[in-house]
């Protein structure tokens, strides 16, 4: 049978009278009658005489009448319509939820039930009736202990739905937090189950929860244990203390198994991770952990989106799930920079990967050439700055990310990537369009190491890019001017000692030297730091 099957037909027997005597549940065709019917139905189900007959033999409890279940399941559907929702509301129908949460042991019901709920909780006035109530709520967060995978799926919806909810998400957050057995349970769904659709729904309410409350997320983040897991389960015969990150990273990995388009929502959660020391601390500490997520982010990257084979419009379904990829990456990188056990050998695959992103969003960001009267303007504009918005935070982070990554290249990977088409003409002209003049520093080193290697290239890029010739020229007129500006101080305050020729960049060994060199390096590096903080909380929405 159906999973929902169609709400019922009015009653042929008595519809017109039914109408007539105001039968209808609001404007809808739906018998009160008949739902007063199931409603009592229901009450007799979990009614305390039924309970104790079925505590000799447990059967009837665990499985449902289908005759009971083809009238429940209607219901369901029923209440995705607003009158009847308010209809069942004003019945006290979710007390008699309640009461079969509490009471019953079948699944097929519990399910029903919590479904019927989260659709009910869909209307605003609903949803701030059932989160005000503690005893519900109590008892509909019990259903995330549930070892039913559709009870489960139907719980975090209707979590999900409630938490999205501005006036009473923070009731919810709270109840939360009083309860920490729930960050085992979901920990264990994300890193056991199987289930698709559940492992995106309990994501989709994690990454809610992490977005709403730091608090929350950090909460959860230090309820890792102190020693390895494997460690920790040698010395205890208790279930075992779950890694937040190590579960998300089991679940993006399970999901990307049946469809990699639907890892967006645990992406973002990773880079939520990725806003707070604690975050990113979670991922990089544990070598296990760090290369894990590395090698999963490196490969959706490079092998599974934005691939050169895909047409650029692409992007646009991507833009998401790569801005986080990106961005979590990119703050590995930046934490590891001592260590090259994550990306050693990785950077001109995620160059490549990096510039193919730029190259397409230059085409996405291209406006049609005619726009056709049929599509008003107002919502032509609406979805262009949406685009716009989204697309500008993947090149920002793409940005920063590619100019970490530069700044690390040696003269024989930047040989490499020459031989291998990595760094070819055309794609160092994607990336010093892309950076400059924010990055005008990453790419003046660059320029130096790839004059080295290719000094034909390295002219032909200095001539197609007038903004990195003319900051060569001023970086060269400050180097002249300090000198000039050192030398007469140099020259009053040491009169008694010979001045030895000073070739520009030497030491002169005075203490005023060296301390204006040092300066002038420290303002150049605070500047860039102050940049790249700029652009990451900017990306990130933090």
């Amino acid at each position: 049978m159906d999973r929902n099957p169609s709400p019922p037909p009015p009653s042929e027997d008595n519809g017109e009278d039914a109408v007539a005597g105001g039968d209808c549940v609001g404007s809808t065709v739906y018998s009160k009658h008949w739902l007063f019917g199931v409603l009592s139905g229901l009450i007799q189900i979990v009614s305390p005489e039924n309970a104790k007959s079925g505590s000799e033999d447990e059967e009837p409890q665990v499985e449902l009448d289908e005759e009971v279940e083809n009238e429940i399941c209607r219901v369901w559907d029923m209440s995705m319509d607003e009158d009847v929702a308010l209809f069942l509301q004003e019945f006290k129908a979710p007390d008699i939820f309640m009461g079969v949460l509490a009471k019953s042991k079948c699944p097929r019901l519990r399910e029903i039930c919590v479904g019927i709920l989260g659709n009910m909780a869909c209307f605003q006035e609903i949803c701030v009736s059932i989160s005000n109530d503690k005893n519900l709520g109590e008892v509909l967060l019990h259903c995330l202990y549930d070892s039913d995978p559709p009870t489960l799926l139907e719980t975090s919806r209707l979590l999900l739905t409630c938490l999205s909810q501005t006036e009473v998400a923070s009731v919810w957050v709270e109840r939360i937090r009083e309860h920490p057995a729930i960050y085992d349970s979901i920990c264990f769904i994300m890193s056991s189950s199987t289930n698709v659709d559940l492992l995106v729904k309990v994501g989709e309410v994690v990454d809610k929860l992490f977005d709403l409350d730091e608090k929350l997320m950090l909460e959860w983040i230090r309820n890792a244990p102190a020693q390895p897991l494997d460690q920790a389960q040698e010395n205890s015969e208790e279930q075992p203390a779950f890694r937040i990150v190590s579960c998300v990273l089991e679940a993006a990995k399970q999901i990307r198994s049946e469809n990699p388009e639907w890892l967006d929502v645990y992406m973002h959660i990773l880079q939520l991770l990725t806003t707070v020391d604690d975050g990113i601390q979670a991922i990089v500490q544990c070598p296990d952990t760090r290369k894990d997520t590395w090698n999963l982010l490196f490969d959706l990257v490079c092998h599974e989106f934005c691939q050169s084979d895909d047409p650029p419009i692409i992007l646009q379904e991507q833009k998401t799930v790569l801005a986080s990829a990106f961005s979590v990456l990119s703050s590995i990188y930046a934490s590891q920079a001592e260590q090259e056990d994550v990306r050693i050998g990785k950077e001109l695959p995620l160059i490549e990967s990096l510039i193919r992103v730029l190259q397409n969003m230059e085409h996405c960001q291209k406006k049609p050439e005619n726009s056709t009267a049929s599509n008003t303007e107002e919502t032509k504009k609406i979805d262009l700055t949406q685009d716009d918005f989204h697309l500008k935070i993947l090149k920002d982070i793409s940005c920063e990310f590619l100019s970490s990554i530069f700044q690390t290249l040696t003269k024989e990977t930047v040989a490499q990537g020459l031989k291998e088409g990595q760094l070819s003409k055309q794609k160092c002209s994607c990336v010093f369009q892309n950076l400059l003049p924010l990055y005008g520093p990453v790419v003046e080193d660059f320029i130096k190491i790839l004059h080295e290697v290719d000094n034909v290239l390295a002219d032909y890029l200095e001539e197609n890019f007038p903004s990195l010739k003319s900051y060569t020229e001023r970086e060269r007129e400050r180097e002249v001017s300090s000198i000039r500006w050192f030398t007469p101080q140099l020259a009053a305050t040491v009169e008694a000692a010979p001045i030895r020729n000073q070739e520009p960049g030497a030491s002169s060994g005075s203490p005023m030297r060296v301390q204006g060199s040092k300066g002038l390096g420290h303002l150049l590096l605070l500047s860039q730091a102050t940049t790249e903080s700029w652009i990451r909380r900017g990306a990130t929405g933090t």
